[in-house]
């Protein structure tokens, strides 16, 4: 039987500063194929080149993934400001309402960094643009230098709720994992869960209750190292069984 298709949400880029594609890194493909033990393909994010219907149809599950540019403050009734950063409307324009429809449907996905904040605000939740500006906040953004490793590592703990999902799947109430972020939930949107918090109160790991399929999405990258980090490997499975579930039953 074929692997399942996931569909990882691309970013728009500009390559060498010139040249307009869309990408997804490496470690997310990987993730998919050598943990999930799923088919990577790449979206083009763009209401001009996939509809989501389409989309639902040839793929059987879905990676939100991270990205540079924030989800536009007005999907949430607020207006840009400075600190809301870069947008990409077209990627606001698939993902938002993608996550509605596998959320009906019971289609799987697994939400990331800009990934888990788009569940929120598809959910009908709200972003903070600065979450280190917050009173008693920590900073949860890169840093500035290092090489990949030193920017991936694990660098604070993610409390989660005792008998949760996240504490079924990964066997711990707290775990160690990294921290890239900007952005973070206000308010989370309706039926949004928030599972697991870090040690300021930041929320990291949500669920949409009550939905038929698999909606696990965390505000940290488990996508490095995936294959040997011992939070991601369980995330990448337990994401590639729902995966193969719904390839099997449509």
């Amino acid at each position: 039987m074929r692997r399942p298709i996931v569909g990882i949400i691309g970013n728009s880029n500009l390559l060498n500063d010139q040249y307009p594609v869309h990408s997804a890194g490496l470690m997310n493909s990987m993730a998919v194929a050598q943990v999930a033990g799923c088919m990577p393909i790449v979206i083009p994010s763009d209401p001009r080149l996939v509809t989501v219907a389409e989309l639902l149809e040839t793929c059987d599950a879905f990676v939100l993934t991270g990205g540079r540019p924030n989800v536009h403050p007005e999907e949430y009734g607020e207006p840009a400001t400075e600190a809301h950063g870069d947008f990409d409307r077209s990627r606001d324009a698939i993902t938002l309402p993608l996550v509605r429809a596998c959320v009906e449907r019971g289609q799987p996905f697994f939400g990331i960094c800009r990934g888990f904040q788009e569940v929120n605000v598809a959910m009908g939740g709200t972003l903070h643009p600065e979450i280190r500006e917050l009173p008693g906040r920590m900073n949860h953004r890169m840093p500035p230098d290092g090489s990949l490793e030193e920017k991936f590592a694990l660098r604070h703990t993610v409390s989660f709720s005792e008998g949760g999902p996240f504490h079924q799947l990964l066997g711990a109430t707290e775990v160690l994992t990294n921290t890239l972020h900007g952005q973070g939930i206000k308010t989370p949107g309706a039926r949004i869960a928030i599972d697991g918090r870090a040690p300021d109160g930041t929320p990291e790991a949500i669920y949409v209750e009550g939905a038929p399929g698999f909606t696990l999405s965390v505000q940290w990258h488990p996508e490095y190292n995936a294959a040997n980090d011992p939070v991601s490997r369980p995330l990448f499975e337990a994401f590639g069984e729902a995966a193969h579930r719904w390839a099997v039953l449509r």
